[in-house]
């Protein structure tokens, strides 16, 4: 029995060194951090507005001809750039050796180690050298991958990373930023911003608020963000307007029950309502669409009325509408991809991509 229970405590001992050890480990940027983004924003993730100094050493870069864009996380990317089809050449990482910049497809990622992951349970860490790889590993525990590796491991857990993390925000940060929103700050119109960066670079530069540290920051704009921008969309943009006698061409159900989900073709002189878009869509290939003026969506997150033609649809998500699995329409893709994230849609696609038989597999 005695050394049953000197063998727990040695157990232990060893748990609560490796866990010392690992907290020895700073992902902050020691030298002066490499930010290839531009403007006064370019000092935060655009995905989820973490500074990019503080994760550092779990920083990503994604650049192409039109955009330069840096990342606090393997995952900020990938949930930034699901539905694109990704150059694996131009996306670079920051050695955590050195702390420069350097090619993913050629770095050795050290994962599953003792260090915290950066928005996820998992850390991913990144070397040019496959030696200092296998000294990080040997230290702190964990494996050495690959980029390709690295990144199925990201997209396999991104679903309970994206739950955990909001379990957070919901329970801390909202709460907050909410807080501090109404005790420090002026009215801030958050609608005008697509990333949530943004929004932070010009609560910060204009000194919309009093003097915030970087925790209370993070905080502040995610509920601006994530909060309070929906709300104040919702409320002061034009919604689909529905009749009480107006019933779905498709299915005959009264559309006016469903406003989160109404969707309308116009002509010349009349329009006709639908209980949601996959009932328009199959309305849409019947006729002759050549004689169709407008089409209007409703905006799952806004609720506003917007172009059809313009949006981006999340087909297969845990989501159902009056009629089962839709289409769900965003006028951002960036929401589209959040929502998709969030609720494990299959793919996005702009409306010249649906096809008939996409619209009719839905129904099986």
């Amino acid at each position: 029995m005695l050394s049953k229970k000197i063998f727990f405590i040695l157990v232990l001992c060893l748990v609560a060194v490796s866990t010392i050890y690992a907290g020895n480990f700073s992902k902050q940027a020691t030298l002066e951090p490499l930010l290839v983004q531009s403007g006064k924003h370019k000092h935060w993730c655009g995905v989820c507005g973490m500074n990019l100094k503080m994760f550092y050493k779990t920083s990503h870069t994604y650049e192409d001809a039109n955009s330069k864009k840096q990342y606090c996380s393997i995952r900020c990317l990938l949930v930034d750039t699901k539905n694109e089809s990704l150059n694996i050449d131009n996306i670079r990482v920051v050695d955590v050796k050195s702390e420069k910049l350097i090619s993913a497809k050629d770095a050795f990622y050290v994962v599953s180690s003792k260090v915290k992951g950066t928005m996820s349970r998992v850390s991913k860490l990144a070397f040019a050298s496959k030696s200092d790889a296998l000294e990080f590993a040997k230290k702190y525990k964990g494996k050495v991958v690959d980029f390709n590796e690295a990144m199925n491991m990201a997209k396999e857990s991104l679903e309970s990373d994206i739950n955990m993390v909001s379990k957070k925000k919901k329970k801390k940060m909202y709460p907050m930023g909410e807080k501090i929103y109404k005790k420090k700050c002026q009215e801030i119109d958050s609608t005008e911003f697509s990333q949530i960066n943004m929004l932070k670079a010009k609560i910060k530069t204009e000194k919309l608020c009093k003097p915030l540290n970087e925790k209370q920051l993070q905080a502040l704009s995610l509920y601006l963000f994530e909060v309070k921008r929906v709300g104040d969309l919702g409320a002061s943009s034009e919604v689909i307007k529905v009749s009480k006698d107006e019933k779905c061409p498709i299915c005959g159900m009264f559309v006016y029950k469903y406003p989160k989900w109404a969707a309308q073709i116009f002509y010349k002189e009349s329009h006709l309502s639908f209980d949601g878009v996959k009932d328009l869509m199959k309305y849409y290939f019947e006729k002759d669409s050549k004689k169709i003026e407008k089409i209007l969506v409703t905006d799952y997150y806004s609720q506003k009325a917007i172009d059809a033609k313009k949006a981006y649809y999340v087909v297969g998500s845990d989501i159902y509408g009056p009629m089962g699995v839709e289409l769900i329409p965003f006028e951002n893709e960036s929401d589209a991809k959040t929502f998709s994230m969030d609720h494990k849609g299959i793919k996005i696609l702009k409306f010249k991509d649906i096809t008939s038989e996409e619209v009719y597999n839905l129904d099986e």
